[in-house]
């Protein structure tokens, strides 16, 4: 059975066509007998043919569109289809005792929050294709000019890496920007935060002014602690928020937190 469906502009998607790519994809993700994968929006199935051959111990589909959802049940009766929005899904409750790797070819306007709720709560390798911008941005170094909040947000849970870029002429319908794949790395548990409502909070807060410097930004929250963490830190309150490692944004929550709101 081959999947047709015509795509929603409301769903951000556009399918991918090129066998190629979507194998190349699935390749990264160095699928072993012993993963569990989950697969964001398969869609057409592009990507789900070689994550099967790959032969992971099981694979979930997360697909939210209700045509899709059963003719991919219908064709991948290997995989387990979960029709549900993969914005609601509940990654935190991802069994610890397996190894988890997510996939996804993500609609372009939706995936940064995607990635911004499984950095944080799962505790999987990911490869996932998005908007040539936000992974140049995912992956980008402190101090440059695409360095942002969720650099610093997913970069404080994973270790981060470009992979390819992928022209527009793969997919229909076509896009008018380049895409690009990025891969994730768990960091260990003992080194990611701990008080993530509260990091979120800062990192959001700081740049939404990000072409103010630290000083004036955190004028409520300024004490000697502060002024004490960028010295250490090598740092002036003259300096922007993208000066920051994602290290130092958890630093100086510390500082801040009995002040800042969470």
């Amino acid at each position: 059975m081959q999947i047709r469906h015509k795509a929603k502009k409301s769903l951000g998607q556009n399918f991918l066509q090129d066998a190629n790519i979507a194998r190349k994809i699935v390749d990264s993700l160095k699928i072993g007998k012993n993963d569990s994968v989950i697969e964001i929006g398969p869609g057409q199935g592009a990507l789900t043919k070689y994550i099967l051959e790959a032969g992971p111990e099981s694979l979930t589909l997360i697909e939210k569109d209700r045509n899709l959802a059963p003719a991919l049940a219908e064709e991948f009766p290997a995989a387990y289809v979960c029709q549900e929005d993969a914005l609601k899904f509940k990654w935190e409750n991802l069994d610890p005792e397996k190894k988890w790797k997510i996939v996804g070819n993500l609609p372009y306007n939706v995936a940064s929050k995607i990635m911004w709720d499984v950095a944080a709560k799962s505790n999987a390798v990911c490869v996932f294709m998005v908007q040539h911008e936000v992974a140049t941005r995912i992956t980008a170094d402190p101090g440059s000019k695409k360095y942002g909040g969720i650099t610093v947000w997913i970069k404080s849970f994973c270790d981060t890496q470009y992979l390819f870029k992928v022209p527009p002429t793969v997919f229909k319908p076509k896009p008018k920007v380049d895409s690009a794949v990025i891969k994730f790395f768990p960091k260990p548990d003992n080194e990611k935060p701990v008080d993530i409502k509260g990091l979120a909070g800062l990192i959001k807060y700081c740049f939404q002014y990000r072409r103010k410097q630290l000083g004036k930004i955190l004028k409520s929250f300024i004490s000697d602690s502060v002024v004490q963490w960028a010295e250490d830190e090598g740092l002036s309150l003259k300096d922007r928020p993208e000066a920051l490692s994602p290290l130092q944004f958890q630093s100086l929550y510390k500082c801040v937190k009995n002040d800042f709101p969470s």
